[in-house]
Protein backbone atom coordinates (compact mmCIF):
# COMPACT_ATOMS: atom_id res chain seq x y z
CA UNK A 1 0.00 0.00 0.00
CA UNK A 2 1.73 3.32 -0.90
CA UNK A 3 1.92 6.34 0.32
CA UNK A 4 -0.72 9.15 -0.40
CA UNK A 5 1.44 12.23 -1.52
CA UNK A 6 -1.64 14.80 -2.20
CA UNK A 7 -5.41 14.23 -0.89
CA UNK A 8 -8.37 16.32 -1.67
CA UNK A 9 -10.82 17.11 1.18
CA UNK A 10 -14.36 18.36 0.70
CA UNK A 11 -16.86 19.24 3.43
CA UNK A 12 -18.48 22.39 4.59
CA UNK A 13 -21.06 24.64 5.48
CA UNK A 14 -21.41 22.96 9.08
CA UNK A 15 -19.28 21.87 11.82
CA UNK A 16 -20.41 18.56 11.39
CA UNK A 17 -18.74 18.46 8.09
CA UNK A 18 -15.79 20.73 9.10
CA UNK A 19 -14.73 19.21 12.21
CA UNK A 20 -14.44 15.38 11.16
CA UNK A 21 -12.65 16.60 7.86
CA UNK A 22 -9.78 18.59 10.28
CA UNK A 23 -9.39 15.63 12.46
CA UNK A 24 -9.12 13.15 9.78
CA UNK A 25 -6.82 16.18 8.03
CA UNK A 26 -4.33 15.86 11.32
CA UNK A 27 -4.42 12.09 11.35
CA UNK A 28 -2.90 11.96 7.53
CA UNK A 29 -0.26 14.31 8.83
CA UNK A 30 0.79 12.94 11.78
CA UNK A 31 1.38 9.61 9.63
CA UNK A 32 3.02 12.10 7.04
CA UNK A 33 4.06 15.43 7.50
CA UNK A 34 4.77 15.71 3.66
CA UNK A 35 1.40 14.59 2.84
CA UNK A 36 -0.33 17.49 0.17
CA UNK A 37 -3.50 18.68 2.06
CA UNK A 38 -6.10 20.57 -0.07
CA UNK A 39 -9.30 21.05 1.12
CA UNK A 40 -12.11 22.55 -0.59
CA UNK A 41 -14.84 24.64 0.31
CA UNK A 42 -17.56 27.56 -0.82
CA UNK A 43 -16.95 31.53 0.32
CA UNK A 44 -19.61 31.56 2.89
CA UNK A 45 -18.96 27.99 4.79
CA UNK A 46 -17.81 27.73 8.09
CA UNK A 47 -14.71 26.05 6.71
CA UNK A 48 -13.44 29.64 6.22
CA UNK A 49 -13.56 30.46 10.12
CA UNK A 50 -12.17 26.70 10.59
CA UNK A 51 -9.83 25.47 8.18
CA UNK A 52 -7.23 28.41 7.13
CA UNK A 53 -6.00 28.71 10.76
CA UNK A 54 -5.27 24.91 11.25
CA UNK A 55 -2.39 25.63 8.63
CA UNK A 56 -4.32 23.79 5.77
CA UNK A 57 -4.87 24.65 2.33
CA UNK A 58 -8.54 26.32 1.22
CA UNK A 59 -9.41 26.30 -2.16
CA UNK A 60 -12.73 27.93 -2.58
CA UNK A 61 -15.18 26.40 -5.41
CA UNK A 62 -19.09 27.81 -6.01
CA UNK A 63 -21.36 25.32 -5.02
CA UNK A 64 -25.49 25.58 -5.47
CA UNK A 65 -28.24 24.01 -3.00
CA UNK A 66 -29.46 20.74 -4.26
CA UNK A 67 -33.20 19.61 -4.63
CA UNK A 68 -33.88 16.88 -1.55
CA UNK A 69 -34.73 14.52 -4.35
CA UNK A 70 -31.03 12.75 -5.82
CA UNK A 71 -31.48 11.07 -9.47
CA UNK A 72 -29.47 11.01 -12.28
CA UNK A 73 -31.35 13.73 -13.28
CA UNK A 74 -29.80 16.05 -11.33
CA UNK A 75 -26.91 15.08 -12.58
CA UNK A 76 -27.25 15.91 -16.28
CA UNK A 77 -29.64 18.71 -16.02
CA UNK A 78 -27.93 21.94 -14.16
CA UNK A 79 -25.09 23.43 -16.34
CA UNK A 80 -23.90 25.45 -13.20
CA UNK A 81 -23.20 21.69 -11.43
CA UNK A 82 -20.81 21.11 -13.44
CA UNK A 83 -19.52 24.40 -13.74
CA UNK A 84 -18.43 23.84 -10.00
CA UNK A 85 -17.37 20.59 -11.10
CA UNK A 86 -14.69 22.01 -13.12
CA UNK A 87 -13.63 24.42 -10.83
CA UNK A 88 -13.04 21.29 -8.41
CA UNK A 89 -11.55 19.89 -11.18
CA UNK A 90 -8.69 22.47 -11.73
CA UNK A 91 -7.88 22.16 -7.93
CA UNK A 92 -7.83 18.34 -8.28
CA UNK A 93 -5.41 18.15 -11.56
CA UNK A 94 -3.43 21.19 -10.09
CA UNK A 95 -2.18 19.80 -6.76
CA UNK A 96 -2.27 16.26 -8.88
CA UNK A 97 -4.44 14.35 -5.96
CA UNK A 98 -4.67 10.85 -5.66
CA UNK A 99 -7.93 10.50 -3.88
CA UNK A 100 -10.81 12.80 -2.86
CA UNK A 101 -12.33 12.16 0.68
CA UNK A 102 -16.05 13.91 1.14
CA UNK A 103 -17.50 15.08 4.52
CA UNK A 104 -20.75 16.18 2.98
CA UNK A 105 -22.19 19.45 2.51
CA UNK A 106 -22.97 21.36 -1.26
CA UNK A 107 -19.09 21.68 -1.65
CA UNK A 108 -18.73 17.85 -1.65
CA UNK A 109 -21.01 17.36 -5.16
CA UNK A 110 -18.79 19.18 -7.76
CA UNK A 111 -15.57 17.23 -5.66
CA UNK A 112 -17.28 13.66 -6.68
CA UNK A 113 -18.28 14.50 -9.26
CA UNK A 114 -14.64 15.83 -11.12
CA UNK A 115 -12.98 12.90 -9.53
CA UNK A 116 -15.57 10.28 -11.28
CA UNK A 117 -14.42 11.22 -14.51
CA UNK A 118 -11.05 11.68 -13.44
CA UNK A 119 -12.00 7.78 -12.09
CA UNK A 120 -10.11 8.82 -8.89
CA UNK A 121 -10.39 6.98 -6.06
CA UNK A 122 -13.34 8.67 -3.95
CA UNK A 123 -14.40 7.64 -0.32
CA UNK A 124 -17.20 9.37 1.44
CA UNK A 125 -17.88 9.74 5.24
CA UNK A 126 -21.39 10.03 6.56
CA UNK A 127 -22.53 10.51 9.89
CA UNK A 128 -25.96 10.57 9.86
CA UNK A 129 -29.50 8.54 8.60
CA UNK A 130 -30.87 9.28 6.48
CA UNK A 131 -27.90 10.37 4.17
CA UNK A 132 -27.63 14.01 3.39
CA UNK A 133 -28.36 14.93 -0.24
CA UNK A 134 -24.75 15.50 -1.19
CA UNK A 135 -23.55 12.28 -0.42
CA UNK A 136 -26.34 9.98 -1.77
CA UNK A 137 -24.87 11.92 -4.87
CA UNK A 138 -21.40 10.78 -4.10
CA UNK A 139 -22.61 7.24 -3.55
CA UNK A 140 -23.73 7.05 -7.01
CA UNK A 141 -20.32 6.90 -8.03
CA UNK A 142 -18.11 5.08 -5.33
CA UNK A 143 -18.84 1.84 -3.09
CA UNK A 144 -16.25 3.57 -0.63
CA UNK A 145 -18.75 4.42 1.93
CA UNK A 146 -17.54 4.70 5.56
CA UNK A 147 -19.98 5.59 8.00
CA UNK A 148 -19.68 7.04 11.96
CA UNK A 149 -21.98 4.99 13.86
CA UNK A 150 -23.06 1.04 14.25
CA UNK A 151 -26.86 1.60 13.56
CA UNK A 152 -26.12 3.60 9.86
CA UNK A 153 -26.23 0.66 7.88
CA UNK A 154 -29.02 -1.29 9.05
CA UNK A 155 -31.23 2.30 8.58
CA UNK A 156 -30.62 3.34 5.74
CA UNK A 157 -30.74 1.20 2.10
CA UNK A 158 -28.23 3.18 0.66
CA UNK A 159 -25.38 2.56 3.48
CA UNK A 160 -25.95 -1.23 3.68
CA UNK A 161 -22.85 -2.06 2.45
CA UNK A 162 -20.57 0.71 4.40
CA UNK A 163 -17.89 0.06 6.58
CA UNK A 164 -18.40 1.60 9.73
CA UNK A 165 -14.98 3.42 11.43
CA UNK A 166 -16.29 6.19 13.44
CA UNK A 167 -16.26 9.62 13.45
CA UNK A 168 -12.77 11.49 13.42
CA UNK A 169 -12.51 13.40 15.98
CA UNK A 170 -10.02 16.27 17.03
CA UNK A 171 -6.75 14.73 19.72
CA UNK A 172 -7.87 16.95 22.05
CA UNK A 173 -11.45 15.17 22.54
CA UNK A 174 -9.57 11.68 22.13
CA UNK A 175 -6.68 11.97 24.68
CA UNK A 176 -9.20 13.92 27.03
CA UNK A 177 -9.68 12.47 30.41
CA UNK A 178 -12.16 14.39 32.10
CA UNK A 179 -10.95 13.61 35.74
CA UNK A 180 -7.84 14.85 35.29
CA UNK A 181 -8.62 17.94 34.04
CA UNK A 182 -12.03 18.73 35.74
CA UNK A 183 -10.24 21.01 38.39
CA UNK A 184 -8.15 23.26 36.19
CA UNK A 185 -11.52 23.45 33.69
CA UNK A 186 -13.92 24.33 36.22
CA UNK A 187 -11.12 26.99 37.72
CA UNK A 188 -10.85 28.61 34.02
CA UNK A 189 -14.55 28.85 33.77
CA UNK A 190 -14.85 30.65 37.44
CA UNK A 191 -17.11 27.03 38.75
CA UNK A 192 -16.39 25.89 42.48
CA UNK A 193 -14.47 22.39 42.30
CA UNK A 194 -16.63 21.04 44.66
CA UNK A 195 -20.01 21.07 43.38
CA UNK A 196 -21.39 19.25 40.30
CA UNK A 197 -21.39 21.21 37.07
CA UNK A 198 -24.13 21.02 34.48
CA UNK A 199 -22.70 21.56 30.54
CA UNK A 200 -25.42 22.66 28.18
CA UNK A 201 -24.63 23.49 24.59
CA UNK A 202 -27.45 23.74 21.61
CA UNK A 203 -24.12 23.83 19.32
CA UNK A 204 -22.43 26.37 17.43
CA UNK A 205 -25.69 27.99 16.75
CA UNK A 206 -27.35 27.60 20.15
CA UNK A 207 -30.67 26.18 20.74
CA UNK A 208 -33.59 28.49 21.94
CA UNK A 209 -35.61 26.16 23.82
CA UNK A 210 -32.76 24.72 25.64
CA UNK A 211 -32.01 27.95 26.46
CA UNK A 212 -35.28 29.34 27.79
CA UNK A 213 -35.56 26.01 29.83
CA UNK A 214 -32.11 26.36 31.90
CA UNK A 215 -31.99 29.25 32.57
CA UNK A 216 -36.38 29.39 34.18
CA UNK A 217 -34.39 26.16 35.95
CA UNK A 218 -31.49 28.29 37.34
CA UNK A 219 -32.87 29.21 40.70
CA UNK A 220 -33.66 25.68 41.49
CA UNK A 221 -30.78 24.01 40.18
CA UNK A 222 -28.27 26.89 42.11
CA UNK A 223 -30.44 25.65 45.33
CA UNK A 224 -29.69 22.40 44.75
CA UNK A 225 -25.93 22.97 44.55
CA UNK A 226 -25.83 22.76 40.93
CA UNK A 227 -23.56 24.79 38.82
CA UNK A 228 -24.00 25.45 35.12
CA UNK A 229 -21.87 26.39 32.54
CA UNK A 230 -24.21 27.59 29.38
CA UNK A 231 -23.20 27.80 26.05
CA UNK A 232 -26.19 29.69 24.88
CA UNK A 233 -25.23 30.34 20.99
CA UNK A 234 -23.57 33.22 19.07
CA UNK A 235 -26.42 33.36 17.09
CA UNK A 236 -29.04 33.21 19.65
CA UNK A 237 -29.80 36.30 21.83
CA UNK A 238 -28.95 35.97 25.54
CA UNK A 239 -31.70 35.14 28.10
CA UNK A 240 -32.39 36.52 31.56
CA UNK A 241 -30.24 35.00 34.21
CA UNK A 242 -31.13 35.42 37.23
CA UNK A 243 -28.21 37.72 39.49
CA UNK A 244 -28.67 36.68 42.78
CA UNK A 245 -27.78 32.31 42.79
CA UNK A 246 -25.56 31.26 45.57
CA UNK A 247 -23.95 29.68 43.15
CA UNK A 248 -21.98 29.92 39.68
CA UNK A 249 -23.90 30.05 36.85
CA UNK A 250 -22.06 31.11 33.67
CA UNK A 251 -22.79 31.77 30.30
CA UNK A 252 -20.60 31.88 27.00
CA UNK A 253 -21.84 33.12 23.74
CA UNK A 254 -19.38 29.89 22.04
CA UNK A 255 -16.59 27.61 23.14
CA UNK A 256 -14.10 26.53 20.92
CA UNK A 257 -12.73 24.56 23.05
CA UNK A 258 -15.06 21.88 23.86
CA UNK A 259 -12.85 19.81 26.24
CA UNK A 260 -12.65 22.14 28.64
CA UNK A 261 -16.20 22.10 28.63
CA UNK A 262 -16.35 18.42 29.13
CA UNK A 263 -14.08 17.97 31.47
CA UNK A 264 -15.62 20.54 33.78
CA UNK A 265 -18.84 18.71 33.56
CA UNK A 266 -20.67 16.10 35.82
CA UNK A 267 -24.08 15.79 33.01
CA UNK A 268 -24.14 17.27 29.66
CA UNK A 269 -27.61 18.81 28.22
CA UNK A 270 -27.01 18.99 24.65
CA UNK A 271 -29.01 18.57 20.97
CA UNK A 272 -27.89 15.47 19.31
CA UNK A 273 -25.65 16.50 16.39
CA UNK A 274 -23.53 13.68 14.84
CA UNK A 275 -20.31 15.49 16.55
CA UNK A 276 -21.80 15.85 19.64
CA UNK A 277 -23.07 12.17 19.88
CA UNK A 278 -19.79 11.27 18.87
CA UNK A 279 -18.12 12.78 21.19
CA UNK A 280 -19.61 12.81 24.38
CA UNK A 281 -19.94 8.59 23.69
CA UNK A 282 -15.95 8.89 23.54
CA UNK A 283 -14.80 10.58 26.50
CA UNK A 284 -17.78 8.79 28.58
CA UNK A 285 -19.75 12.09 29.46
CA UNK A 286 -23.47 11.33 30.20
CA UNK A 287 -25.81 13.42 28.53
CA UNK A 288 -29.48 14.59 28.18
CA UNK A 289 -30.58 14.93 24.51
CA UNK A 290 -32.86 17.15 23.03
CA UNK A 291 -33.00 16.51 19.27
CA UNK A 292 -34.19 18.95 17.19
CA UNK A 293 -37.85 19.24 16.31
CA UNK A 294 -37.82 20.41 12.90
CA UNK A 295 -35.94 17.66 10.83
CA UNK A 296 -36.31 14.34 9.78
CA UNK A 297 -35.32 12.83 13.04
CA UNK A 298 -31.82 12.06 12.27
CA UNK A 299 -30.70 13.91 15.76
CA UNK A 300 -33.30 11.10 17.84
CA UNK A 301 -31.37 8.28 15.78
CA UNK A 302 -27.86 9.87 16.18
CA UNK A 303 -28.60 10.00 19.60
CA UNK A 304 -30.86 6.63 20.61
CA UNK A 305 -28.06 4.05 20.54
CA UNK A 306 -26.19 5.77 23.20
CA UNK A 307 -29.35 6.11 25.42
CA UNK A 308 -30.57 2.58 24.88
CA UNK A 309 -26.42 1.63 25.51
CA UNK A 310 -27.73 3.16 28.99
CA UNK A 311 -25.28 6.25 28.60
CA UNK A 312 -27.65 9.38 28.44
CA UNK A 313 -31.69 10.38 28.38
CA UNK A 314 -33.52 11.37 25.73
CA UNK A 315 -36.03 14.24 25.69
CA UNK A 316 -38.47 15.60 23.30
CA UNK A 317 -37.82 19.50 22.83
CA UNK A 318 -41.49 20.36 23.57
CA UNK A 319 -40.93 18.32 26.76
CA UNK A 320 -38.10 20.17 28.00
CA UNK A 321 -39.57 22.67 29.95
CA UNK A 322 -37.91 23.98 33.96
CA UNK A 323 -39.89 21.59 35.66
CA UNK A 324 -39.02 18.66 33.63
CA UNK A 325 -35.36 19.50 34.43
CA UNK A 326 -35.37 20.24 38.23
CA UNK A 327 -37.13 17.13 38.60
CA UNK A 328 -34.68 15.22 35.94
CA UNK A 329 -31.38 16.83 36.74
CA UNK A 330 -31.30 17.46 40.51
CA UNK A 331 -31.75 13.61 41.44
CA UNK A 332 -29.23 12.50 38.73
CA UNK A 333 -26.22 15.02 38.98
CA UNK A 334 -26.43 14.23 42.47
CA UNK A 335 -26.30 10.42 42.18
CA UNK A 336 -22.44 10.01 41.34
CA UNK A 337 -23.32 5.89 41.23
CA UNK A 338 -25.29 6.25 38.60
CA UNK A 339 -23.42 8.65 36.45
CA UNK A 340 -20.74 6.41 36.54
CA UNK A 341 -22.58 3.91 35.13
CA UNK A 342 -24.23 6.30 32.55
CA UNK A 343 -20.45 6.95 31.92
CA UNK A 344 -18.89 3.91 31.48
CA UNK A 345 -21.81 2.78 29.30
CA UNK A 346 -21.52 5.69 26.62
CA UNK A 347 -17.42 5.26 26.52
CA UNK A 348 -18.79 1.15 25.83
CA UNK A 349 -20.51 2.42 22.86
CA UNK A 350 -18.01 5.32 21.93
CA UNK A 351 -15.19 5.36 20.07
CA UNK A 352 -11.54 7.48 20.05
CA UNK A 353 -9.87 6.07 16.64
CA UNK A 354 -12.18 6.91 13.99
CA UNK A 355 -9.46 9.16 12.45
CA UNK A 356 -6.98 6.14 12.09
CA UNK A 357 -10.17 3.74 11.16
CA UNK A 358 -10.60 6.45 8.44
CA UNK A 359 -7.08 6.45 7.04
CA UNK A 360 -6.57 2.80 6.64
CA UNK A 361 -10.06 2.70 4.84
CA UNK A 362 -9.03 5.48 2.80
CA UNK A 363 -5.99 3.85 1.75
CA UNK A 364 -6.93 0.41 1.22
CA UNK A 365 -9.65 2.31 -1.38
CA UNK A 366 -6.71 3.91 -3.12
CA UNK A 367 -4.52 0.76 -3.29
CA UNK A 368 -7.59 -1.42 -5.03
Amino acid sequence: MGPLRSVVLAGGGTGGHVYPLLAFADCLRRHDPGVRITCLGTPRGMENDLIPPHGYDLRQIPAYQLPRSVNMNLVRTPGRMWTAARAAGKVIDEVRADAVVGFGGYVSVPAYLAAWRRELPMVIHEVNVPPGVANRLGMKFTKNVAVGFPHQPSQAESLRDATVVGVPLRRSITSLDRYALRNAARAHFGLRPDLPVLFVSGGSSGARTINLAVSGAAKELARNGVQVLHVMGARNEPVPIPSDLPVPYVTLPYLSEMELGYAAADLMLARGGAMTVAEVAAIGLPTIFVPYPHSNQEQRRNALPVVEAGGGLLVDDAELTPDWLERTVIPLIRDPQRLSAMGAAAAAYGRRDGDEALRSFVMAAVAR
